[in-house]
Order: structure tokens, then sequence, then C-alpha cells
């Protein structure tokens, strides 16, 4: 089965553009829905069982970094496909509106649960330890959603702003670009009166 021909590269590098802000919407969502500390116990004798908070293992924070890049990537591939589709800018940009609403669809969930995961805050310094401690029980959780809900506005507005621009430029080619005169249809010469006179 052939593939239609190419239309371009310009879907696929539009949709590459939008991957950049989905990209670190995506990782962001993913650290908060995925991350969780390293819990450590033991028996405290009359104090009953301990519990003490570590930082998450380097596996943890490989599989955080390998689902932020799924997003951007399935764009892009999206974008690839759509250079052999009519309207391929028109669908890339709108898949980059509907994979930026995807990322942050359960984020106040992923923001409560990362939230109960790590009771000390991210820095797992208690709160009462006022010269360690950086960040409160859900301050960081609080900063990271509103700057993922602030790159999925990003990505969103810089979609909508490609297709508006290349829709204007549509419109424009199509109805105020100069029409040009048919191809072997001889133009009607203008030149002066002939002044010579007619021979006896």
């Amino acid at each position: 089965m052939k593939l239609p021909p190419s239309r371009g590269r310009g879907p696929w590098g539009i949709a590459s553009f939008i991957a950049i802000p989905l990209f670190f919407s995506a990782l962001i969502a993913s650290t908060l829905a995925q991350e969780k500390p390293r819990v450590v116990q033991w028996q405290g004798g009359k104090h009953g069982i301990l519990t003490t908070w570590h930082q998450p293992t380097n596996s943890m924070e490989a599989r955080i970094w390998l689902w932020a890049f799924v997003p951007p990537i399935v764009l892009s591939l999206i974008g690839v496909a759509c250079t052999r589709l009519p309207y391929g800018w028109y669908i890339a940009c709108v898949a980059g509106i509907v994979m930026a609403m995807a990322v942050v669809y359960k984020l106040n969930t992923w923001t409560a649960h990362h939230t109960a995961r790590f009771p000390n805050g991210v820095d797992l310094i208690p709160k009462s330890n006022h010269f360690s401690n950086e960040y409160d029980k859900g301050e960081w959780e609080g900063l990271a959603r509103s700057t993922a809900l602030s790159l999925e506005h990003w990505t969103i507005g810089i979609a909508c702003a490609a297709i508006v621009v290349m829709a204007a430029l549509a419109i424009r080619r199509r109805y105020f670009s100069r029409r040009r005169a048919p191809v072997g249809v001889p133009l009607e010469g203008v030149h002066a009166p002939d002044a010579t006179t007619p021979g006896v």
C-alpha cells in the first residue's frame, strides 16, 4: 500500500515546537503522580514503630522522566503522520491542545496524593526544624500544580496562535493575492498611433 505524498514538514515542525512546553507540564504531572519517598520503619522499643522518609530511589526518578517523555514523543509522531494528511497543520495543533489537557486531567488528585506521601514536605524535614526546613507539607505541591497549569495554558496558547496564523495566511492567499493572467491568451498591446503615410 502506497503512502500519500508528503505535503511538507510544517505539521511535524509545529508539533515538535508545541511538545516543548508539553514536556515540562508532563514532567511536573508525572512527578506529582508517581514520586514517593523511600520509607524506612523500625521497632523503637517503648515508642513503638518509628518511621523515617528518605529521598526517592534512582529507579523512581527514571520512571518519572520516562513517562514525562511519552506525551511529547506521541505528539511529534502525530506531526510526522500529519505531513501526509490534508489540513495536517491544524490536526497537529488540535492534537497538541488535546494532549495538553489530558496531561493535567487528574492534577488535583495527584497533588493530594503527593502531599499525603510527603508528610514533612518534599525536603523531608519536619516543620519543627526552623533552621533547615524549606517546604512545609503541601507547599511545593501547590507551586508545582500552578506551574503545570501555566505550562498547559502556554501549550494551548501556542497551538491556537499557530492555527490562527496559518488560517490567516490561507485566507490571504485565496482572497487577497494577485491572480496571474491565463497562460496562452495574447495580451492586447498599447502603442502610439502610426504616423507613416500610406504609399502611393
